[in-house]
């Protein structure tokens, strides 16, 4: 099985979540290796490009993926993927990323694939991260980085998931600003308003032990009505 991990724009915690979740899915015993199929702002070390997202889901992961496998297109500049794939003169094509994903799949119990930016990050002149999400037909985890202006672009992202069909497994609140006014209350009002619940919290700065024993409880109640 597998998890799409999408969000609210760039920055809003994608990575740190779905680490949190291969970790998770690791202490179930299960093999589990994250993917990250498109990502920009990689660097070059020892003429190979590597990207720090990518690290930190390695790191996390207990089954070691080919780099071409689980990085399907890696792009130096930090951009949008359409930019940076035209520029690179190699267009972004669904259909290898998918390729890449099953042979990831027959490694592992579980993939985490996180997207790149949000929702609707264009890959190409015509597709969008929704679009990739389509084609691997993954149930769906939304983070919304809880900042001001937050509420506005975690409802659109929702309703955007909803329409597209696919799996709408829930959302999850990752507070971004330590001195944002009232996040409870902008928890509360996107539980009122997004019609898919919400997973797991997690604060800035907060304790890494009790954020690895949230995952680890939402882990569980996904195996239950997955397995």
């Amino acid at each position: 099985m597998s998890i799409f991990i999408t969000g609210t724009d760039t920055g809003c915690g994608k990575t740190y979540v779905t680490a949190l979740l291969i970790r998770a899915i690791a202490i179930q015993g299960l093999q589990v290796a994250g993917m990250k199929p498109v990502a920009t702002g990689a660097v070059k070390l020892q003429d190979k490009l590597i990207h720090e997202d990518d690290q930190i889901l390695l790191d996390a992961s207990n089954v070691v993926l080919e780099q071409k496998l689980r990085n399907s297109y890696l792009f130096t500049p930090a951009c949008s993927p359409h930019i940076a794939a035209t520029e690179a003169n190699e267009p972004i094509r669904l259909d290898k990323i998918l390729n890449a994903y099953n042979l990831c799949k027959t490694a592992t119990d579980y993939l985490v694939v996180e997207g790149v930016g949000g929702w609707r990050a264009p890959l190409s002149a015509s597709e969008s991260v929704a679009d990739l999400a389509a084609s691997l037909k993954l149930p769906i985890v939304l983070v919304v980085g809880v900042k001001l202006g937050c509420i506005n672009h975690a409802i659109l992202t929702a309703e955007a998931i909803k329409a597209s069909g696919l799996s709408f497994l829930g959302w999850v609140a990752n507070v971004l600003d330590p001195l944002m006014y009232d996040p409870d209350g902008n928890i509360s009002y996107l539980e009122s308003k997004i019609d898919s619940p919400l997973l797991m919290r997690f604060d800035h700065g907060g304790d890494p032990q009790r954020d690895i024993e949230v995952a680890v409880n939402f882990v569980k109640q996904f195996l239950k009505v997955v397995v």
